[in-house]
């Protein structure tokens, strides 16, 4: 499957060419379902929907939708049917592994599991991980979350300096006093946007006998990655972040620990034998990806993720990166215009960034702001603490802040729309300084 592409490669090739001062107009990259639908505005009247919570949930990408659709005439059960559509079924979902591992650069025998999201698919880590773990302390919960909780096993948080060097300097320093098993990290904040070098970390993580999982859920769709030549071992993602439907995510990496750990679920599908004898099961457990996928597994969602990787490689990375940089440019000359707009930054040395933004509006709750850009405007943004609160209250803002997040469907009138309203909800608050008294809704 094929994303239209509405951009031709002459264009970006022209425009690459321009400042960020002189932006051209940029239109949507590719078609998503959903680009024109509109919102209610407060007044009665509608507009078309701008979406900025890509971070949160992209919209489907339409040659995604196209394939799911299309997979459904053929839908069956999955690895224990000897019927054609069974067949059909199971070989198509065996293919979206390879799909998978391709779209990453996985090694030839890395395990391709599929999971229910990022979240989900951490846990199974935690779940296999044999020894020690060390985070940071700028994680997603996804990414923090399982590790803490799990029984009889150290997790280690490091606390983020001011600059990435440092960061990884005081990453080294906790590995080298104590071994651990494996280092967590996130490949892009999805606070800030903020990309972490990957392959440094990795490099730091195998200097010390430890392996490195990187939670990508906000690096994929934005960036290259490649599990070899980064010198990743395990790798994270959810395909709703991917442009795909909601309902499935993927591990990726190295073998020998699923193999070695007990089933992340009990049931059909992961067992290759079960015997009962005098009330007593024995079981024998499959090796690989089925060991960890018990019961029937989301095969749309296999398909789902796996029709957006094609889609994704098929538009490149370098068109994607392109369009992200002008709107990232446009976005950020316009914010910091705007008087009482604080972006959010954690490394003073972070240049690298996805297409997210966080920031504060002075005298305005990041819940006062998320409604008003909804309710006047018809922008969707996100606002809160962003399943990441020790990062927000390190930051400086235990309240939250507002998140906007943008991608393949997005366009400079996109970003010139929220920029406007920004604008005019600092006018509106300059001209009545009793705003600020508003009560912010629970």
């Amino acid at each position: 499957m094929t994303a239209v592409v509405t951009r031709s490669h002459t264009e970006f090739s022209q425009a690459k060419a321009v400042s960020p001062a002189q932006t051209p107009t940029i239109a949507p990259l590719a078609d998503v379902v959903g680009a024109a639908e509109c919102a209610p505005l407060s007044d009665g009247t509608t507009v078309r929907y701008a979406n900025f919570d890509y971070a949160a949930s992209a919209p489907a990408l339409t040659a995604v939708a196209d394939a799911v659709a299309d997979s459904l005439s053929t839908y069956a059960s999955v690895h224990r049917g000897a019927g054609h559509l069974s067949q059909v079924t199971t070989r198509r979902y065996e293919e979206c592994r390879e799909t998978v591992r391709r779209f990453v650069r996985g090694r030839a025998d890395d395990a391709v599991v599929f999971t229910r999201n990022t979240t989900d698919a951490i846990n199974l880590a935690a779940h296999v991980t044999p020894g020690d773990v060390v985070v940071l302390d700028i994680e997603h919960h996804a990414n923090l979350l399982p590790w803490v909780e799990r029984k009889d096993k150290w997790t280690r948080i490091v606390e983020v300096a001011s600059t990435i060097d440092e960061t990884l300097a005081a990453v080294e320093r906790e590995l080298a006093t104590k071994p651990a098993a494996l280092l967590a990290v996130t490949a892009a904040s999805n606070v800030t946007g903020e990309v972490l070098p990957i392959s440094r970390l990795a490099s730091i993580a195998h200097r010390h006998g430890a392996r490195i999982l990187v939670d990508a859920a906000q690096l994929v769709a934005h960036r290259p990655v490649s599990i070899v030549s980064h010198g990743i071992d395990y790798l994270v993602f959810s395909g709703h972040k991917l442009y795909a439907p909601f309902g499935a995510g993927v591990l990726i990496g190295r073998t020998d620990w699923l193999d070695a750990a007990q089933p992340y679920l009990a049931g059909g599908g992961a067992t290759a034998d079960v015997d009962v004898e005098a009330g007593c099961a024995s079981v024998s457990w499959h090796t690989g990806a089925a060991r960890h996928e018990a019961g029937s597994p989301n095969v749309l969602g296999a398909i789902a993720i796996a029709a957006a990787c094609d889609a994704i490689t098929d538009l490149g990375h370098e068109w994607i990166g392109a369009h992200e940089a002008y709107l990232c440019a446009q976005l950020d000359a316009g914010l910091a215009e705007i008087d009482g707009v604080t972006p959010l930054r954690v490394f003073d040395d972070g240049l690298e960034r996805v297409g997210i933004a966080g920031f504060t509006v002075d005298g305005h709750s990041p819940r006062e702001v998320a409604e008003y850009l909804s309710s006047e405007h018809g922008i969707g943004v996100r606002d809160g603490k962003f399943c990441a609160h020790p990062l927000l209250d390190r930051l400086g803002y235990p309240d939250g802040a507002v998140r906007a997040s943008f991608g393949l469907g997005s366009s400079s009138d996109d970003v010139d729309r929220l920029l406007h309203a920004l604008r005019c909800l600092s006018d509106r608050s300059a001209d009545a300084p009793d705003i600020h008294h508003r009560k912010a809704h629970s």
